[in-house]
């Protein structure tokens, strides 16, 4: 089986997402490996712009599987608003796109992890998105963290709570305030639409 992979080099703005669904004819399997959502693909089809974050490029082609793997870092609240948005344009994304269970979940407090730590680096702050990627991969690699196949777990509420109150714990050495309530009900509604997806256990 042919496997091709396309790795930008530099920091975004490549054009890998136009490069994607020029080749996605090719090709059976179309997956994203890494990243999270801060990554904007612009493709445009019958003059309407369409810019997906979370999902791959592929999943305006009809024959084509999408899947997002492993590597990735998903927000539920973007994932949920891009599928929205895409099925708005009537795509049926039931049949073409995939979840790895082994993708981990940015969490809210992901996010305010995020801006605390951003905001307390003052003149020094590196100009995170914000949108809690770093501190996801950090939990990624200290084997911490929610992976989606979490989701199909009884315990994965409890497992969730854990995880917000270690993270709450760690906010306490920043002088930052959040509203953390205000994030959950959107999160969870998300949580719901990737349950909607078959997971599964590729890479």
């Amino acid at each position: 089986m042919q496997v091709d992979v396309l790795l930008g080099l530099q920091w975004g703005d490549e054009g890998k997402g136009k490069l994607v669904d020029v080749m996605t004819p090719e090709y059976d399997v179309i997956a994203r490996f890494q990243g999270g959502p801060n990554a904007g693909h612009t493709l445009e089809f019958n003059n309407i712009k369409h810019i997906t974050h979370n999902i791959p490029s592929g999943v305006f082609r009809e024959d084509s599987i999408n899947i997002i793997g492993n590597g990735v870092v998903l927000d539920p609240v973007i994932f949920k608003q891009e599928i929205g948005e895409i099925k708005a344009l009537g795509v049926n994304l039931g049949p073409r796109l995939k979840v790895s269970r082994k993708a981990h979940l940015i969490m809210p407090t992901h996010r305010v992890l995020d801006a605390a730590s951003e905001a307390a680096k003052g003149i020094t702050k590196i100009g995170s998105t914000l949108k809690g990627i770093g501190p996801t991969y950090m939990d990624k690699t200290g084997r911490n963290g929610l992976r989606v196949g979490d989701i199909e777990l009884s315990g994965f509420l409890d497992k969730y709570k854990f995880l917000t109150n270690k993270h709450l714990q760690i906010l306490k050495q920043y002088d930052f305030e959040f509203d953390l309530a205000a994030y959950e009900t959107g999160w969870m509604e998300g949580i719901e639409s990737i349950r909607s997806f078959e997971l599964v256990n590729g890479e």
